[in-house]
C-alpha cells in the first residue's frame, strides 16, 4: 500500500482574496492553506493517540 504524502514541503502558488493556496513540492497535490493547517492537527492528534 502507498503511503499518503506528509507534504513536508510547500510552496504559495496563488492568493485569491482570504484564501492562499499552497502546492506540495514532493507530489504536486494543490490545497488551500487552511487544509494544510488542519492536516497537520490531525496527524498530530493521530500520533498522540498511537503513543496513549
Amino acid at each position: 500500500m502507498e503511503t499518503p504524502c506528509k507534504h513536508p514541503k510547500v510552496r504559495v502558488v496563488a492568493r485569491e482574496e482570504d484564501v492562499e493556496y499552497v502546492e506540495c513540492q514532493d507530489c504536486g497535490e494543490v490545497f488551500d492553506s487552511n487544509e494544510f493547517r488542519d492536516m497537520a492537527i490531525e496527524e498530530a492528534v493521530e500520533e498522540e493517540e498511537e503513543e496513549s
